[in-house]
């Protein structure tokens, strides 16, 4: 448990018992709700368990602690970044459909509006404020992902070693995501109709074209700064020949 979580009395856990699933769901959306508004230090399981009409004991049976209930909102409404990596990362895939599921996958959350708005407040929070899960999130959330993509771009595009303009490329790819994920105020203003949760498969198509685009691109940037380079050795050989 981390040194911050308030742990539920051990009388509570005691007389814990399953209220069922329904119960489960509630707590984990109010938790959510609470979260997000409040953060992880000013949240009580008194008021979660209040908000989700249980009782503490419930909290204590379902998460075990709060801090245990904590991270399972950041990973239980709509799963972890981790869990997209085989579905994108197969390598019977071409690079397309490699895209499209990866976009498919990360972009799942916004057909859930109220969700999301909630969960991206939570990410906010422990961004500005770190908790107990910040360094599994940046590992499950971030590094894991990203890496996983590198290795499916170098395998499609051919590039035998990583190197700084592939994870420059990945962090590219993975920003269109991040854009539609943090500016839904702005989208909303401006263009509404892009905003619906019926709109995020017309999404997934659009992104995955723009990122092939962006990865003909890198290749063509690669091809060009390869030439030169093969030219100055052919003009080398052929002076040390002339000599």
């Amino acid at each position: 448990m981390s040194s911050g979580a308030h742990p539920i009395p051990a009388a509570a856990q005691r007389t814990a018992r399953s209220d069922g699933e329904d119960t489960r769901a509630r707590l984990l959306q109010a938790a959510l709700q609470l979260f997000s508004e409040r953060g992880f230090a000013q949240t009580s399981v008194r008021a979660i368990a209040q908000a989700a009409d249980t009782n503490v004991a419930a909290i204590a049976y379902h998460f075990g602690d709060k801090a245990q209930l904590y991270t399972a909102t950041f990973y239980e409404p709509f799963g972890s970044g981790s869990d997209l990596i085989p579905v994108f990362a197969d390598q019977a895939l071409d690079l397309q459909g490699a895209l499209h599921h990866y976009f498919a996958g990360f972009l799942e959350p916004l057909k859930h509006d109220d969700l999301v708005t909630q969960s991206l407040r939570l990410h906010v929070r422990e961004l500005l404020d770190p908790t107990h899960v910040w360094p599994e999130l940046i590992e499950r959330e971030c590094r894991a992902p990203h890496m996983a993509l590198v290795q499916v771009l170098c395998r499609h595009m051919g590039v035998p070693v990583v190197d700084d303009d592939m994870h420059r490329l990945a962090f590219s790819l993975a920003g269109l995501v991040m854009q539609l994920w943090t500016q839904r105020d702005p989208l909303v203003a401006i263009a509404p109709q892009l905003a619906t949760a019926g709109v995020v498969d017309q999404w997934v198509e659009r992104l995955t074209g723009y990122a092939l685009s962006m990865v003909q691109g890198e290749i063509a940037r690669r091809q060009a700064t390869q030439r030169p380079a093969r030219r100055n050795l052919r003009t080398s050989h052929k002076k040390e020949s002339n000599a």
